[in-house]
């Protein structure tokens, strides 16, 4: 039998509390254990925002959250962008932040989208489109970008 993926947009309310688990589960491993980054991931911002998500059997392989202009930034933000480590290698990240990009212009119209990138990474978000917008800065050890994709 074939694995079937399913992506996903829920706001906060309608998670489950499985769901809500795994995907905080997900950030923990690779956010704070795999990158060995201890950082506050609980930041009050989960409760406004949409969570976009591809599942496989039951099994979460590709995240993002999706806020609101005027949450974090003036515009509309996507975030804690992963991709689950059994998962990589599958292209998921490109299709993930498409959906992300896609989710914010159909649902906070005529924003911008801006995000804080891991440096390091700046080169794929500018593939998609996103501009590099001041000077870099470090962000938990990490050395980080503001980047903006213009409102369509």
């Amino acid at each position: 039998m074939a694995d079937i993926t399913h992506w996903h947009s829920l706001e906060f309310e309608a998670l489950s509390l499985q769901t809500l688990y795994d995907i905080m589960a997900l950030r923990q491993a690779v956010f704070v254990v795999e990158q060995d980054c201890p950082y506050q991931d609980m930041d009050g911002f989960d409760q406004v925002a949409d969570h976009l998500f591809c599942s496989e059997n039951g099994a979460i392989l590709a995240y993002q959250r999706c806020l609101p202009p005027g949450s974090t930034y003036e515009e509309s933000s996507i975030g804690r962008i992963i991709v689950a480590p059994q998962a990589r290698g599958r292209q998921m990240g490109r299709e993930l932040v498409q959906r992300g990009i896609d989710h914010n212009r159909q649902r906070w119209p005529n924003h911008a989208i801006r995000i804080g990138a891991q440096a390091h990474l700046a080169e794929f978000y500018g593939s998609l489109g996103f501009v590099i917008e001041g000077d870099g800065y470090v962000e938990d050890g990490i050395p980080h970008v503001h980047m903006v994709l213009s409102a369509a």
